[in-house]
Protein backbone atom coordinates (compact mmCIF):
# COMPACT_ATOMS: atom_id res chain seq x y z
CA UNK A 1 0.00 0.00 0.00
CA UNK A 2 3.10 2.43 0.55
CA UNK A 3 4.42 1.33 -2.78
CA UNK A 4 0.81 2.38 -4.25
CA UNK A 5 0.92 5.78 -2.17
CA UNK A 6 4.63 6.70 -3.63
CA UNK A 7 3.49 5.65 -7.39
CA UNK A 8 0.61 8.17 -6.81
CA UNK A 9 2.90 10.90 -5.14
CA UNK A 10 4.92 10.36 -8.19
CA UNK A 11 2.33 10.64 -11.00
CA UNK A 12 1.84 13.73 -8.48
CA UNK A 13 5.71 15.38 -9.30
CA UNK A 14 5.18 14.49 -12.84
CA UNK A 15 1.75 16.53 -12.78
CA UNK A 16 2.91 19.41 -10.72
CA UNK A 17 3.93 21.75 -13.40
CA UNK A 18 0.30 22.08 -14.71
CA UNK A 19 -1.06 22.01 -11.32
CA UNK A 20 1.17 24.53 -9.73
CA UNK A 21 0.72 26.79 -12.77
CA UNK A 22 -3.22 26.90 -12.87
CA UNK A 23 -2.95 27.64 -8.77
CA UNK A 24 -1.06 30.68 -9.70
CA UNK A 25 -3.52 31.76 -12.42
CA UNK A 26 -6.41 30.98 -9.85
CA UNK A 27 -4.40 33.45 -6.67
CA UNK A 28 -4.14 29.63 -4.79
CA UNK A 29 -0.28 29.70 -5.14
CA UNK A 30 2.81 31.94 -4.22
CA UNK A 31 4.54 32.88 -7.56
CA UNK A 32 7.34 33.24 -5.66
CA UNK A 33 7.71 30.95 -3.29
CA UNK A 34 5.98 27.91 -4.54
CA UNK A 35 9.44 26.20 -4.99
CA UNK A 36 9.22 25.44 -1.09
CA UNK A 37 7.18 22.46 -1.67
CA UNK A 38 9.90 21.12 -4.20
CA UNK A 39 11.63 21.94 -1.01
CA UNK A 40 14.27 24.76 -2.14
CA UNK A 41 13.82 26.93 1.31
CA UNK A 42 13.33 30.61 1.46
CA UNK A 43 14.73 30.81 4.98
CA UNK A 44 18.03 29.85 6.35
CA UNK A 45 17.92 27.51 9.48
CA UNK A 46 19.40 29.34 12.48
CA UNK A 47 21.90 26.84 14.78
CA UNK A 48 20.14 25.27 17.57
CA UNK A 49 17.63 23.45 18.71
CA UNK A 50 14.28 23.95 16.43
CA UNK A 51 10.62 23.12 16.69
CA UNK A 52 8.68 22.11 13.42
CA UNK A 53 4.95 22.58 13.49
CA UNK A 54 2.52 21.70 10.56
CA UNK A 55 -1.38 22.52 10.07
CA UNK A 56 -3.32 22.17 7.22
CA UNK A 57 -4.71 25.80 6.64
CA UNK A 58 -5.94 29.35 8.19
CA UNK A 59 -7.77 27.46 11.09
CA UNK A 60 -4.89 24.94 12.55
CA UNK A 61 -2.48 27.93 12.27
CA UNK A 62 -4.55 30.29 14.14
CA UNK A 63 -5.17 27.58 16.67
CA UNK A 64 -1.36 27.12 17.28
CA UNK A 65 0.00 30.82 17.25
CA UNK A 66 -0.94 31.75 20.98
CA UNK A 67 0.76 28.61 21.46
CA UNK A 68 4.09 29.86 19.59
CA UNK A 69 3.60 32.94 21.37
CA UNK A 70 4.40 31.02 24.32
CA UNK A 71 7.08 29.13 22.90
CA UNK A 72 9.24 31.69 21.86
CA UNK A 73 9.85 32.86 25.02
CA UNK A 74 11.71 29.35 25.71
CA UNK A 75 15.69 30.46 25.26
CA UNK A 76 16.14 26.32 24.23
CA UNK A 77 14.17 27.06 20.92
CA UNK A 78 16.56 28.92 18.84
CA UNK A 79 13.88 28.72 15.80
CA UNK A 80 10.39 27.72 15.28
CA UNK A 81 9.55 26.41 12.09
CA UNK A 82 5.57 26.77 10.83
CA UNK A 83 4.69 24.74 7.47
CA UNK A 84 1.03 25.09 6.00
CA UNK A 85 -0.37 23.95 3.00
CA UNK A 86 -2.70 27.35 1.50
CA UNK A 87 -1.45 30.64 0.41
CA UNK A 88 -3.98 32.21 3.02
CA UNK A 89 -2.54 30.67 5.69
CA UNK A 90 0.63 32.35 4.76
CA UNK A 91 -0.49 35.50 4.16
CA UNK A 92 -2.18 35.24 7.67
CA UNK A 93 1.12 34.52 9.13
CA UNK A 94 2.53 37.89 7.34
CA UNK A 95 0.30 39.74 10.21
CA UNK A 96 2.17 38.10 13.22
CA UNK A 97 5.16 39.95 13.93
CA UNK A 98 7.53 36.91 15.73
CA UNK A 99 11.19 37.20 16.35
CA UNK A 100 12.35 33.85 15.71
CA UNK A 101 9.63 31.43 13.76
CA UNK A 102 9.37 31.58 9.99
CA UNK A 103 7.01 30.35 7.69
CA UNK A 104 7.58 27.69 5.06
CA UNK A 105 4.82 25.65 2.65
CA UNK A 106 4.85 21.78 3.11
CA UNK A 107 6.68 19.99 0.73
CA UNK A 108 5.22 17.21 -1.27
CA UNK A 109 4.97 14.09 0.46
CA UNK A 110 7.69 11.69 -1.14
CA UNK A 111 10.40 10.30 0.22
CA UNK A 112 12.92 12.01 -1.29
CA UNK A 113 11.59 15.54 -0.83
CA UNK A 114 10.57 14.12 2.73
CA UNK A 115 14.61 13.14 2.95
CA UNK A 116 15.95 16.73 1.72
CA UNK A 117 13.27 18.45 3.94
CA UNK A 118 14.40 17.04 7.15
CA UNK A 119 18.26 17.00 6.08
CA UNK A 120 17.83 20.85 5.61
CA UNK A 121 16.13 21.68 8.75
CA UNK A 122 16.81 19.00 11.17
CA UNK A 123 13.93 19.41 14.06
CA UNK A 124 14.09 18.46 17.44
CA UNK A 125 10.76 17.88 17.29
CA UNK A 126 7.59 17.54 14.78
CA UNK A 127 4.43 18.12 15.40
CA UNK A 128 1.20 17.68 13.32
CA UNK A 129 -1.79 19.57 14.18
CA UNK A 130 -5.37 18.39 14.10
CA UNK A 131 -6.00 15.75 10.92
CA UNK A 132 -2.59 15.87 9.20
CA UNK A 133 -1.32 12.63 8.62
CA UNK A 134 1.54 12.34 5.79
CA UNK A 135 2.93 8.57 5.50
CA UNK A 136 5.81 9.66 3.63
CA UNK A 137 7.70 12.33 5.97
CA UNK A 138 6.01 10.11 8.92
CA UNK A 139 8.12 7.25 8.44
CA UNK A 140 11.37 9.18 7.56
CA UNK A 141 10.79 11.12 11.07
CA UNK A 142 10.57 7.67 12.56
CA UNK A 143 14.01 6.73 10.41
CA UNK A 144 15.72 9.56 11.70
CA UNK A 145 14.51 9.31 15.37
CA UNK A 146 12.67 12.74 15.63
CA UNK A 147 9.78 12.60 18.00
CA UNK A 148 6.45 13.32 16.34
CA UNK A 149 3.60 14.63 17.93
CA UNK A 150 -0.37 15.10 16.72
CA UNK A 151 -1.72 17.82 18.82
CA UNK A 152 -5.57 19.11 19.23
CA UNK A 153 -5.38 15.85 16.91
CA UNK A 154 -9.13 15.60 15.37
CA UNK A 155 -10.38 12.05 13.94
CA UNK A 156 -13.86 12.13 12.02
CA UNK A 157 -16.22 8.87 11.82
CA UNK A 158 -15.16 9.64 8.42
CA UNK A 159 -12.01 9.85 8.29
CA UNK A 160 -11.59 6.93 11.26
CA UNK A 161 -13.85 4.46 8.60
CA UNK A 162 -11.06 5.60 5.52
CA UNK A 163 -7.91 4.81 7.28
CA UNK A 164 -9.41 1.35 8.89
CA UNK A 165 -10.33 0.29 5.34
CA UNK A 166 -6.54 0.09 4.96
CA UNK A 167 -5.53 -1.10 8.42
CA UNK A 168 -2.48 -2.67 7.69
CA UNK A 169 -1.10 0.66 5.81
CA UNK A 170 -3.06 2.78 8.66
CA UNK A 171 -1.11 0.69 11.09
CA UNK A 172 2.34 1.30 9.57
CA UNK A 173 1.57 5.28 9.49
CA UNK A 174 0.01 6.34 12.93
CA UNK A 175 2.36 3.99 14.86
CA UNK A 176 5.22 6.68 13.78
CA UNK A 177 3.54 8.71 15.69
CA UNK A 178 5.40 9.35 19.10
CA UNK A 179 2.45 10.54 21.33
CA UNK A 180 -1.48 12.41 20.40
CA UNK A 181 -3.20 15.12 22.07
CA UNK A 182 -7.00 14.49 21.12
CA UNK A 183 -9.05 17.94 20.89
CA UNK A 184 -12.23 15.52 21.87
CA UNK A 185 -13.42 12.40 23.04
CA UNK A 186 -14.47 10.58 20.01
CA UNK A 187 -10.68 11.54 18.87
CA UNK A 188 -9.23 9.88 21.71
CA UNK A 189 -11.27 6.50 21.32
CA UNK A 190 -10.37 6.32 17.30
CA UNK A 191 -6.30 6.96 17.94
CA UNK A 192 -6.72 3.85 20.64
CA UNK A 193 -8.19 1.80 17.74
CA UNK A 194 -5.61 3.11 14.90
CA UNK A 195 -2.81 1.99 17.55
CA UNK A 196 -1.41 5.24 18.74
CA UNK A 197 0.91 4.09 21.39
CA UNK A 198 0.96 7.09 24.24
CA UNK A 199 -2.39 9.46 23.69
CA UNK A 200 -3.28 12.20 26.28
CA UNK A 201 -6.06 14.24 27.29
CA UNK A 202 -4.93 18.15 27.19
CA UNK A 203 -8.21 20.10 25.19
CA UNK A 204 -9.14 21.48 22.43
CA UNK A 205 -7.07 24.71 21.91
CA UNK A 206 -9.58 26.61 19.92
CA UNK A 207 -11.26 27.17 23.39
CA UNK A 208 -7.99 30.08 23.75
CA UNK A 209 -9.90 33.25 22.52
CA UNK A 210 -6.34 34.32 19.93
CA UNK A 211 -8.31 37.90 19.25
CA UNK A 212 -6.72 39.97 16.62
CA UNK A 213 -8.17 43.37 17.02
CA UNK A 214 -7.25 44.20 13.32
CA UNK A 215 -9.03 40.57 12.28
CA UNK A 216 -12.01 41.85 13.38
CA UNK A 217 -12.86 44.90 13.19
CA UNK A 218 -15.41 45.77 10.17
CA UNK A 219 -15.76 49.13 7.53
CA UNK A 220 -16.93 51.80 9.71
CA UNK A 221 -19.19 52.49 7.14
CA UNK A 222 -21.08 49.30 7.96
CA UNK A 223 -20.56 48.80 11.40
CA UNK A 224 -22.22 52.44 11.42
CA UNK A 225 -25.30 51.05 9.21
CA UNK A 226 -25.48 47.68 11.49
CA UNK A 227 -25.29 49.34 14.61
CA UNK A 228 -28.88 50.77 13.43
CA UNK A 229 -30.30 47.76 13.01
CA UNK A 230 -31.47 44.29 15.07
CA UNK A 231 -28.92 41.76 13.69
CA UNK A 232 -27.50 37.86 13.31
CA UNK A 233 -25.66 36.43 11.43
CA UNK A 234 -25.99 32.69 9.80
CA UNK A 235 -22.57 31.31 9.26
CA UNK A 236 -20.36 28.72 6.93
CA UNK A 237 -24.13 27.67 5.56
CA UNK A 238 -24.12 24.72 3.17
CA UNK A 239 -27.32 23.87 0.85
CA UNK A 240 -30.38 24.36 2.04
CA UNK A 241 -29.71 26.22 5.14
CA UNK A 242 -29.74 29.67 3.35
CA UNK A 243 -33.61 29.07 2.91
CA UNK A 244 -33.83 28.47 6.10
CA UNK A 245 -32.65 31.19 7.56
CA UNK A 246 -34.21 33.56 4.75
CA UNK A 247 -37.66 32.19 6.01
CA UNK A 248 -37.00 32.73 9.96
CA UNK A 249 -36.10 36.75 8.52
CA UNK A 250 -39.85 36.22 7.24
CA UNK A 251 -41.26 35.38 10.18
CA UNK A 252 -39.20 37.81 12.43
CA UNK A 253 -39.42 40.70 9.88
CA UNK A 254 -43.01 40.77 11.04
CA UNK A 255 -41.91 41.83 14.64
CA UNK A 256 -38.53 43.47 14.01
CA UNK A 257 -39.22 46.04 11.28
CA UNK A 258 -35.74 46.83 11.56
CA UNK A 259 -33.79 43.63 11.26
CA UNK A 260 -31.07 42.40 9.17
CA UNK A 261 -29.62 38.62 8.42
CA UNK A 262 -26.13 38.16 7.54
CA UNK A 263 -25.58 35.23 5.65
CA UNK A 264 -21.90 33.59 5.25
CA UNK A 265 -22.00 30.95 3.19
CA UNK A 266 -19.00 28.37 3.50
CA UNK A 267 -18.10 28.15 -0.18
CA UNK A 268 -19.03 31.87 -1.89
CA UNK A 269 -19.07 29.91 -5.39
CA UNK A 270 -23.04 29.30 -4.96
CA UNK A 271 -23.43 33.14 -4.05
CA UNK A 272 -25.88 33.29 -7.46
CA UNK A 273 -28.15 30.50 -6.50
CA UNK A 274 -28.69 32.04 -2.91
CA UNK A 275 -29.15 35.33 -4.91
CA UNK A 276 -31.89 33.30 -7.00
CA UNK A 277 -33.51 31.21 -4.05
CA UNK A 278 -33.84 33.91 -1.11
CA UNK A 279 -35.41 36.06 -4.23
CA UNK A 280 -38.26 34.06 -4.21
CA UNK A 281 -39.16 35.27 -1.24
CA UNK A 282 -39.22 39.01 -2.17
CA UNK A 283 -36.78 40.03 0.30
CA UNK A 284 -34.23 42.53 -0.94
CA UNK A 285 -30.43 41.24 -0.95
CA UNK A 286 -27.00 42.91 -0.48
CA UNK A 287 -23.82 41.88 -1.30
CA UNK A 288 -20.99 42.34 0.89
CA UNK A 289 -18.54 43.06 -2.14
CA UNK A 290 -20.58 45.67 -3.49
CA UNK A 291 -19.38 47.59 -0.30
CA UNK A 292 -23.06 49.21 -0.02
CA UNK A 293 -23.36 53.05 1.79
CA UNK A 294 -26.45 52.27 2.94
CA UNK A 295 -28.60 49.40 4.31
CA UNK A 296 -31.92 51.05 4.82
CA UNK A 297 -34.34 48.54 2.97
CA UNK A 298 -32.25 45.34 2.67
CA UNK A 299 -32.97 41.97 4.22
CA UNK A 300 -30.16 39.80 3.89
CA UNK A 301 -26.98 41.31 3.39
CA UNK A 302 -25.13 38.49 1.74
CA UNK A 303 -21.20 37.74 2.46
CA UNK A 304 -19.45 36.72 -0.56
CA UNK A 305 -16.25 37.14 0.21
CA UNK A 306 -13.27 34.88 2.15
CA UNK A 307 -11.61 35.84 5.17
CA UNK A 308 -14.16 38.06 7.09
CA UNK A 309 -15.82 36.04 9.19
CA UNK A 310 -14.56 36.76 12.06
CA UNK A 311 -14.90 40.99 11.48
CA UNK A 312 -19.02 39.78 11.62
CA UNK A 313 -18.94 37.17 14.52
CA UNK A 314 -17.67 40.46 16.53
CA UNK A 315 -20.35 42.41 15.25
CA UNK A 316 -23.39 39.97 16.04
CA UNK A 317 -24.29 38.70 19.00
CA UNK A 318 -26.44 35.65 17.67
CA UNK A 319 -24.53 33.20 15.57
CA UNK A 320 -26.46 30.39 13.55
CA UNK A 321 -23.56 27.82 12.31
CA UNK A 322 -24.00 26.04 9.44
CA UNK A 323 -23.49 22.53 8.29
CA UNK A 324 -25.35 21.31 11.59
CA UNK A 325 -29.13 21.12 9.04
CA UNK A 326 -28.43 19.93 5.75
CA UNK A 327 -25.18 19.28 6.19
CA UNK A 328 -23.20 16.63 8.27
CA UNK A 329 -20.64 17.05 11.03
CA UNK A 330 -21.32 20.60 12.40
CA UNK A 331 -18.81 23.37 11.84
CA UNK A 332 -16.61 24.25 15.33
CA UNK A 333 -18.69 26.89 16.99
CA UNK A 334 -15.80 27.73 19.37
CA UNK A 335 -14.43 31.12 17.16
CA UNK A 336 -18.13 32.78 17.49
CA UNK A 337 -18.40 32.20 21.53
CA UNK A 338 -14.89 33.05 22.17
CA UNK A 339 -15.93 36.71 20.88
CA UNK A 340 -18.92 36.75 22.68
CA UNK A 341 -21.96 35.76 20.72
CA UNK A 342 -24.63 32.92 21.51
CA UNK A 343 -24.53 29.69 19.26
CA UNK A 344 -27.53 28.43 17.26
CA UNK A 345 -26.78 24.98 15.91
CA UNK A 346 -28.78 22.31 14.24
CA UNK A 347 -29.09 18.25 15.17
CA UNK A 348 -26.17 17.16 13.15
CA UNK A 349 -23.06 18.11 15.10
CA UNK A 350 -21.10 14.68 15.25
CA UNK A 351 -18.11 16.39 14.94
CA UNK A 352 -18.14 18.77 18.09
CA UNK A 353 -20.35 16.54 20.41
CA UNK A 354 -18.42 16.93 23.19
CA UNK A 355 -17.94 20.70 22.33
CA UNK A 356 -21.30 21.28 22.28
CA UNK A 357 -22.23 19.54 25.02
CA UNK A 358 -19.92 21.97 27.63
CA UNK A 359 -21.26 24.95 25.29
CA UNK A 360 -24.97 24.09 26.00
CA UNK A 361 -24.11 23.63 29.90
CA UNK A 362 -22.82 26.96 30.25
CA UNK A 363 -25.87 28.37 28.00
CA UNK A 364 -24.00 30.11 25.46
CA UNK A 365 -25.28 27.85 22.35
CA UNK A 366 -28.95 26.40 22.17
CA UNK A 367 -30.02 23.37 19.65
CA UNK A 368 -32.87 24.02 16.73
CA UNK A 369 -34.37 21.77 14.17
CA UNK A 370 -35.56 24.24 11.46
CA UNK A 371 -37.22 27.59 10.26
CA UNK A 372 -39.69 27.32 13.48
CA UNK A 373 -37.43 26.74 16.42
CA UNK A 374 -34.87 28.82 14.99
CA UNK A 375 -37.15 31.61 14.47
CA UNK A 376 -38.32 30.99 18.25
CA UNK A 377 -34.56 31.06 19.81
CA UNK A 378 -33.82 34.52 17.61
CA UNK A 379 -36.47 36.27 18.71
CA UNK A 380 -35.60 35.25 22.53
CA UNK A 381 -32.16 36.33 22.09
CA UNK A 382 -32.28 39.43 19.76
CA UNK A 383 -33.66 41.27 22.94
CA UNK A 384 -31.37 39.89 25.68
CA UNK A 385 -28.01 40.93 26.30
CA UNK A 386 -25.32 38.16 26.65
CA UNK A 387 -24.58 36.87 30.04
CA UNK A 388 -20.63 37.84 29.44
CA UNK A 389 -19.84 35.56 32.59
CA UNK A 390 -20.50 32.23 30.81
CA UNK A 391 -18.35 33.53 28.19
CA UNK A 392 -15.45 34.48 30.84
CA UNK A 393 -15.94 30.88 31.61
CA UNK A 394 -14.78 30.07 28.20
CA UNK A 395 -11.54 32.02 28.51
CA UNK A 396 -10.74 30.40 31.67
CA UNK A 397 -10.93 27.18 29.91
CA UNK A 398 -8.89 28.24 26.88
CA UNK A 399 -6.14 29.92 28.80
CA UNK A 400 -6.06 26.49 31.11
CA UNK A 401 -5.69 24.05 27.83
CA UNK A 402 -3.09 26.76 26.47
CA UNK A 403 -0.64 26.83 29.66
CA UNK A 404 -0.84 23.13 29.69
CA UNK A 405 -0.15 22.80 26.30
CA UNK A 406 2.50 25.15 26.67
CA UNK A 407 4.19 23.07 29.56
CA UNK A 408 3.76 19.95 27.48
CA UNK A 409 5.75 20.56 24.70
CA UNK A 410 8.43 22.95 26.74
CA UNK A 411 9.29 19.49 29.04
CA UNK A 412 9.16 17.46 25.49
CA UNK A 413 11.86 19.75 24.15
CA UNK A 414 13.87 20.10 27.14
CA UNK A 415 13.86 16.14 27.39
CA UNK A 416 14.47 15.84 23.72
CA UNK A 417 17.57 18.20 24.06
CA UNK A 418 18.71 16.04 26.99
CA UNK A 419 19.42 13.57 25.33
CA UNK A 420 21.53 14.67 23.01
Amino acid sequence: MFFLYQALMCILLILSPLIISFRIFKKKEDPKRFMEKFCFPSKNKFVGNLIWFHGSSVGELLSILPLIQELEKNKSIKQILITTSTLSSAQIFKKFNFKKTVHQFFPIDSIFFSYKFLNYWKPTIAIFVESEIWPSIFKILNKKKIPLKLLNARITKKSFKKWRYVKKFSNSVFKNISIAYPQNQETFNYLKKLNVSKIKKIGNLKFFNNQQSKFTKLDKTLLKNINHKKIWCASSTHPGEEIICANAHVRLKKKYKNLLTIIIPRHIHRINKIVNEIKSLDLNIVLHSSRPKKLNNTDIYLVDTYGETKKFYQASDIVFMGKSISGKGGQNPLEPTNLGSTVLYGPNVDNFKDTYKLLDKLKVAYKINGVKSLTHSIDKLITKPNNKKNYLEITKIGKKILNETKDEINSLFNNEIKKT
